[in-house]
């Protein structure tokens, strides 16, 4: 039996010379500030399971806390797992613990915890979490050099059963998980928020106790990696309260995003502006487009910035005339009921070439040379190819804000994306059109395309506050998806 002791709080921890000491620390309410891990298993058991199996979750929610209150803390998570992991694939898990969970769990870590854990030079996380499920996020982004949390019971098809193979890691459970990992040479210090945390603390040189106190969040910028891609349609972190808002709003939003998509497509572009504001879809305007093109003389180039799938047909709408756009891939469901033209790229260069080149000379074109979306403060590499095509071309701006919603998927049906963007109460677009390249920095006036490429890059990156990198669909699919990101051709 461990000897029990009284424990500081952590803001009496000193930070200093520790940087050849290790530290073990709980996750929930210690370096993250939600005491409670039921998001962040809704999230797996919706982006990795189904809507019903969601539902479930949240309609078990009162029989889970009363568990943990008057009976068990071990029992309660273990009806946590049940419920949002059994008979899912593990890749499954592993890939929204990848794509999902991190933006999650980035807007949830506790300051104070992550300054004392940050100044340690080994990191460990003792967690009753499944290990699958925050793994990757506390080692990309907070440094942890080892993760000990519950173990899944996995059959023999990579399917997990729901149950566990050693326990749940609380209590004593934790104190020998820390025992068999450290060894003799314990720990130097040890965090915790709760009474179950007492038994692996009691065993490190040195134990703080993190209050249950108010606090803000830790700004994201100050993790250790950025957070660029993330996956997932809900955009708040579903607290069970959140949750049970977001099941309510959902049949309102499915009719409202019915009507937002179909009552506008046989509308023309200009009618279609003053359609929104009834609807509530809120369109900002800023700069001077230019003005249509006169026949013969060809259209213009607008280069934009990727946010959602509906990025040309809003451009569209702020401009008040018809358009043309390519896409890096479009459904055939899609493609009918686009209000403007769009052609899927194909991948082959003198093709696309092509095929851009005679959609200018019928008029406008709206391109997004970042070939995917990103949702978050980041522009991906723009491809040159657009630069070569054209010297007239007009940079746009974009920006877009989603309260409920997120309506872009890389794992998901894209089919779905505008509905997605459209089930938001009130969608909010931002159109900004910036001055048309001066023919000096064009490819006629000498510069060569990827000169003109990244340029616009930087422009667009400076007019909305954006971050440019170098990162391409490519690397957004293989962290999303597991994949290539390359549309395979039916044939």
């Amino acid at each position: 039996m461990v000897s029990r002791r009284n424990f500081e709080p952590i803001t009496k921890c000193s930070t200093k010379d520790r940087s050849n000491q290790t530290v073990a620390a709980d996750l929930d309410g210690t370096l993250l500030i939600s005491t409670s891990a039921f998001p962040y298993f809704m999230l797996v058991a919706l982006e990795a399971g189904s809507l019903f199996r969601a539902f479930l979750l949240l309609t078990a929610v009162p029989f889970v806390y009363f568990v943990y209150l008057f009976v068990s803390e071990s029992f309660a998570i273990q009806t946590l797992i049940y419920i949002s992991f059994s008979g899912l694939k593990i890749r499954d898990i592993e890939l929204v613990a990848r794509s999902v969970l991190p933006k999650f769990y980035a807007e949830d870590v506790r300051p104070e915890t992550w300054k004392v854990f940050n100044s340690f030079g080994k990191r460990c996380i003792v967690t009753a979490n499944p290990r699958i499920m925050v793994e990757h996020f506390v080692t990309n982004y907070l440094g942890a050099d080892k993760v000990l949390g519950t173990e899944l019971e996995v059959t023999k098809n990579g399917l997990a059963t729901g149950f566990v193979t050693k326990g749940v890691l609380v209590g004593d459970l934790k104190r020998m998980a820390v025992v068999k990992e450290f060894g003799p040479n314990v720990p130097d210090l040890g965090l915790g928020d709760r009474e179950t945390d007492h038994d692996f603390m009691s065993i490190c040189k040195e134990g703080y106790m993190v209050p249950r106190t108010r606090t803000e969040a830790l700004p994201r910028s100050k993790l250790l990696s950025p957070v660029i891609f993330h996956e997932g349609r809900l955009v708040q972190r579903p607290t069970p309260l959140v949750a049970l808002i977001t099941f309510l709003w959902m049949p309102i939003g499915v009719v409202l995003a019915l009507i937002r998509v179909y009552a506008n497509i046989p509308l023309p572009e200009r009618i279609v502006r003053y359609n929104y504001m009834i609807l509530g879809i809120k369109l900002v305007v800023k700069g001077t487009p230019p003005p249509p093109p006169r026949p013969g003389r060809g259209g213009v180039l607008f280069v934009c910035n990727h946010r959602t799938i509906l990025d040309p047909v809003v451009t569209a709408v702020a401009l008040g005339r018809k358009i043309s756009c390519v896409t890096y891939s479009i459904s055939k469901f899609s493609e009918l009921i686009s209000p403007i033209k769009a052609v899927a790229l194909s991948r082959e260069r003198e093709k696309d070439a092509a095929n851009i080149r005679r959609l200018l000379e019928e008029g406008d074109l709206v391109i997004c040379p970042e070939g995917t979306t990103c949702r978050e403060a980041f522009l991906l590499r723009f491809s040159a190819l657009f630069a070569e095509l054209s010297d007239r071309i007009v940079p746009v701006a974009i920006d877009t804000k989603q309260s409920v919603f997120y309506g872009t998927t890389a794992r998901g049906y894209k089919v779905l994306d505008p509905y997605f963007v459209f089930m938001n109460p009130r969608p909010t677009y931002e159109i900004t059109f910036l001055n048309q390249l001066p023919p000096e920095l064009t490819v006629g006036g000498g510069k060569s395309p990827i000169e003109v490429a990244n340029y616009i890059q930087k422009v667009l990156a400076g007019t909305l506050g954006f971050e440019c990198t170098n990162l391409t669909r490519k690397d957004k699919y293989v962290m999303m998806a597991g994949t290539d990101g390359i549309v395979r051709s039916k044939k």
